[in-house]
């Protein structure tokens, strides 16, 4: 008989994510199971590595958890079936591949082929995006807010704060399959593999995962105010047709570099004071 291990991040859905996990177990009404802190596993391929041949995973959590995962685990190696419970407050996976909340999701599949981020000399595989910019910035303040408070994180008006207030926009050199462009006053420069991210924005809307290509989307050139009023038709993707401002940039290889240092985030996990990154497959 199959046994279910439920992997709970304790952390995600504003620090809920053990009660939240508690509908994975609905779904495996009778089936034998237990519940795992992901967060406790100091080693993740030892465990993984444990397993027996019939047990069966299942991973709640947000983006970051699997994040996690892809990171800390060879999953090429892995020969037990991995599910995903999504309890996250974004989701942006689980939207990304066309499903809802809520349901049992196979992982193994999408563990092929992930693409690798270089970043300050070390790599990471991400499932969804690497941001750069005012969203790199936004999981930054997201993350210090967090540490004073458990309420739930408006990225939305972060993201508006910033345009306005507090972050300012670089100049970048964006070089994808070996042509370099240059651009001035840059507040977005995402690569993308999955459609979506931040919580339902889609810098790339005709992305595709599992194709062997990124796309990197620069959002560029415009004052504050113009670049804040076009800035909600990210989340529809409408943003595309405003040439003027933005450029969709699609390939094997992309390397981004700023003329000064901004956070950067992979999968919603971020980095402080990087000034370039490159991604390809590996």
């Amino acid at each position: 008989m199959s046994r279910y291990i439920i992997l709970y991040n304790p952390k995600s859905n504003n620090k809920h994510g053990k009660s939240a996990a508690q509908g994975a177990a609905s779904l495996i009404s009778g089936e034998e199971h237990e519940f795992v802190d992901w967060l406790s596993i100091t080693d993740k391929q030892r465990f993984f590595d444990a397993l027996k041949e019939d047990d069966k995973v299942i991973l709640c959590g947000g983006d970051g958890s699997i994040n996690h995962l892809i990171n800390e685990v060879d999953t090429d190696t892995i020969t037990n079936e991995v599910y995903f419970y999504a309890t996250g407050t974004g989701n942006d996976f689980v939207l990304s591949i066309g499903k809802k909340p809520g349901t049992l999701i196979l992982l193994n599949k999408y563990f092929i082929g992930l693409p690798t981020v270089t970043v300050n000399g070390k790599d990471y595989k991400f499932i969804n995006g690497v941001g750069f910019g005012i969203d790199g910035y936004c999981c930054e303040v997201g993350d210090d807010l967090k540490q004073k408070s458990d309420k739930p994180i408006n990225y939305s008006s972060i993201a508006i704060k910033g345009i306005l207030f507090h972050f300012k926009p670089v100049n970048a050199v964006v070089t994808v399959d070996g042509k370099v462009e240059r651009f001035k006053k840059v507040w977005l420069a995402p690569t993308m593999y999955g459609t979506c991210y931040g919580g339902g924005m889609f810098p790339t809307p005709e992305q595709k995962r599992g194709r062997g290509r990124v796309s990197a989307m620069v959002y560029y050139g415009k004052g504050k105010l113009r670049s804040l009023m076009a800035f909600p038709s990210i989340f529809t993707g409408e943003h595309v047709s405003r040439t003027d401002m933005v450029r969709i940039l699609t390939g094997k290889n992309v390397k981004v570099r700023f003329d000064r240092p901004t956070p950067l985030q992979i999968d919603g996990e971020t980095i402080r004071n990087v000034t370039e990154y490159t991604v390809s497959f590996k």
